[in-house]
């Protein structure tokens, strides 16, 4: 059942009185609503209505008379967030409260105290950094093309938002286990003298309205204590993604003061290649002690069938983050369940995700409510092909269509000009077959038989020009007879197709850029290891954040899932691929494997505790293989008999809810109730035998499984930690 908690209107009548701002609210909602005093943190999943939660408390506290609306300053990370949330406000009757991105409000506060702080008119600010850096490596005597220009620059923005001079970049790069596009001296050196021209001209850039604010507020108390008399109370969304200097930032806003709620969720960090940390999220009550924690877990977005897809991708989850997992409850009444869909080959599985798209909306769902995610943008070509094949509208978020991104029609005219002069190019004439002269041509642009290392603009490059010469290769099977004229014939036919202007479409977008986005049907699709986990994710960290990123992907759907992998690249090609290692024992006859601790990207160290399940998980009743994830738990069907001790099963539902009633938290976050059940079942007698139990990993078995194996035993439980900082 969905109710009001989030679906009702975005922009409803304006409340009458305070309490009628709470109405609708569910009571974690309005926990958040009503603690008005000292620090909040608000952990909230995905779907659970953080946003009407933390509006609908700035409006309470402006309606109540407890919060002055000119001195609230609520901060998030999107102008679209700050202008929905400034909607929300205005409908709510707290229009004079100010809503901005970091650097918005930051700007704000520069360009009012410049003249007093420094003298003069603030620096003009330089909104493409990109030619500065262009000339600042060209005094290095470096020569960068448009993509490594792009990934340098990225580098040295990295740099400045976590607060590294340009002289320590490289010490620091080595820390962060990043992978710079060129080598890391070279980047300090075009780092150090793109700050020096910044001086020279008297510009400045993003980063440095960040870094001059926090430089005034440091030294001048005076306009410090100015900032703060106007801002008592500040609200921060999306903290899990603040940087370094963010934090600095809201640190010298804030003073000594503590008021201050953060919403956010380490669960949906998927930024941290910018410099976003959720550590400041995390360490959040151990810096305010005496800070209320809200946790919001009613998912009001997506399905049953969805949400226990979603909590199964983290159930598996190592690190920090996943110890603070939330696990989610929809709200909604049942759907259908996900769809897996395995196909040969790429272009086999975009032709099956189109016709279940056709499908879709012959039933009815509007194409604009379903949404095709992928891991790299440069996957994008042959979903836009399909799409087009079949007659689908579809619109591209957060990139350019395929033939129009720069290296794509650079790459063509190069193709059509070398067609036009076969027979007087010595080089291609030596090449007898088409794809070995689109190699040849693509060469000079910066394809190569292998991806270069690290991701970035130049990694988006590469792949977007091994997509033409995998089009090409396709080509030439289908047409042997074809030369390089025919296929530029091909592709600007193509090209013109996928032009056609679209209006109501199917969204294709990365899954970076669907963040914060929701849609009725969705296709997560090239669900394979390599690309989701991504090559160059090798340390657990980044394999980790990958997996979180398969996690946004599943909560962007409401209704309809579909997960999709192909097992080749083209038709015909060797059936080498493996379905993402994320989906293991998710996907119906997969193994379940345990997280394991202190491992390597591929999985842990030789050695290293795991459970795993080796085949089929079948019935241990009648033998019969099981798929469905609360059978599995059980080890038996639904129906079969239960040998289940029924004294022990309600010993261990009193002792599960004094647990929660002490962690303040629903029962099933301590067990599930099939899990339970299969602790009964089984009556472990030592930690090994309760490892083995589904829905008892390594946190709960090291928090609970003392207690677990004394009432199993027939004991008292001793007491286990409470504490669920």
């Amino acid at each position: 059942m969905v109710t009001a908690a989030t679906h009702s209107p975005a922009f409803p009548p304006v409340a009458e009185t305070a309490d009628d701002v709470l109405l609708g609210l569910d009571p974690e909602q309005r926990e958040v609503a009503t603690t008005l005093r000292g620090p909040v943190c608000v952990l909230a999943g995905a779907g659970t209505g953080k946003t009407r939660a933390i509006t609908h408390r700035i409006a309470y506290g402006v309606r109540a008379g407890i919060l002055p609306p000119a001195g609230v300053l609520a901060v998030t990370f999107t102008n679209r967030a700050a202008g929905e949330m400034r909607g929300r406000l205005r409908a709510l009757g707290a229009a004079g409260v100010q809503a901005r991105t970091f650097h918005s409000a930051a700007l704000r506060q520069l360009q009012y105290f410049w003249p007093r702080a420094v003298g003069g008119e603030l620096p003009r600010l330089v909104e493409r950094k990109i030619q500065l850096v262009a000339e600042a490596a060209a005094r290095c005597g470096l020569r960068l093309d448009r993509n490594e220009l792009r990934d340098v620059t990225g580098e040295i923005e990295w740099a400045k938002v976590t607060q590294t001079v340009p002289v320590d970049y490289a010490a620091a790069a080595l820390k962060a286990h990043r992978e710079p596009p060129r080598d890391a001296a070279e980047i300090s050196q075009v780092y150090g003298l793109y700050e020096q021209l910044k001086r020279d001209r008297m510009v400045i850039d993003f980063e440095d309205v960040l870094l001059l604010t926090v430089g005034i507020l440091q030294d001048r108390q005076d306009i410090a204590e100015q900032i703060r008399t106007q801002y008592q109370h500040f609200v921060v969304d999306e903290y899990q993604d603040v940087s370094p200097l963010q934090q600095r930032l809201l640190d010298l806003w804030l003073g000594d003061r503590d008021s201050l709620c953060v919403v956010g969720d380490a669960s949906q960090t998927i930024y941290s290649f910018t410099g976003a940390t959720p550590d400041h999220l995390l360490d959040f009550r151990n810096r305010y002690p005496q800070a209320t924690l809200v946790k919001l877990v009613r998912d009001y977005r997506s399905t049953p069938q969805v949400v226990h897809l979603a909590n199964g991708v983290l159930a598996q989850a190592r690190g920090r983050a996943a110890e603070h997992r939330l696990e989610l409850v929809s709200q909604r009444d049942g759907g259908p369940d996900p769809a897996y869909a395995e196909y040969p080959d790429e272009p086999a599985e975009a032709e099956g995700v189109a016709r279940r798209i056709r499908d879709l909306i012959d039933a009815g769902v509007p194409a604009g409510e379903i949404a095709v995610l992928f891991r790299i943008n440069a996957q994008s070509e042959v979903y836009e092909q399909a799409l087009a094949d079949a007659g689908v509208p579809y619109q591209l978020r957060g990139a350019e269509r395929f033939f129009e991104r720069q290296e794509v029609r650079k790459a063509l005219v190069s193709l059509r000009g070398a067609a036009h002069s076969r027979g007087n190019d010595p080089l291609l004439d030596a090449v007898v077959d088409l794809a070995s002269q689109v190699r040849a041509v693509l060469s000079a642009h910066g394809w190569s038989p292998q991806p270069p290392a690290g991701s970035g603009a130049v990694r988006d490059q590469w792949e977007s020009l091994a997509a033409l010469v995998r089009l090409a290769e396709d080509f030439s099977r289908a047409k042997p007879a074809a030369g390089l004229g025919d296929l530029v014939v091909e592709l600007d036919e193509r090209a013109a197709a996928q032009h056609a202007p679209t209006v109501q479409g199917v969204t294709l977008a990365s899954l970076h850029a669907a963040k914060g986005l929701e849609w009725d049907a969705v296709f997560l699709v090239g669900l394979t290891d390599g690309m989701l986990p991504i090559t160059y994710a090798k340390t657990d960290d980044q394999v980790e954040e990958e997996r979180r990123l398969l996690y946004v992907g599943v909560t962007r759907a409401r209704i309809h899932l579909t997960l999709s992998w192909a097992l080749s690249r083209a038709p015909g090609g060797r059936s080498s691929r493996r379905p993402s290692r994320f989906l293991n024992g998710l996907r119906p006859g997969s193994a379940a494997t345990a997280p394991r601790t202190g491992g390597s990207a591929a999985g842990g160290p030789p050695g290293g505790r795991s459970r795993t399940r080796r085949g089929p998980v079948r019935c241990r009743v009648c033998g019969k293989t099981l798929t469905d994830a609360g059978e599995m738990k059980l080890m038996r069907c639904e129906d079969c008999p239960s040998d289940m001790d029924e004294g022990l099963y309600d010993r261990l539902r009193e002792w599960r809810a004094e647990q929660a009633r002490q962690l303040g938290q629903p029962a099933f976050c301590v067990f599930t109730d099939k899990t339970l059940m299969a602790i009964a079942e089984a009556a472990p007698g030592d930690p090994g035998e309760l490892a083995m139990i589904s829905g008892v990993g390594r946190r709960k078995l090291d928090r609970f499984g003392t207690d677990v194996l004394a009432i199993c035993a027939g004991q008292e439980p001793g007491g286990s930690d409470g504490d669920d900082a």
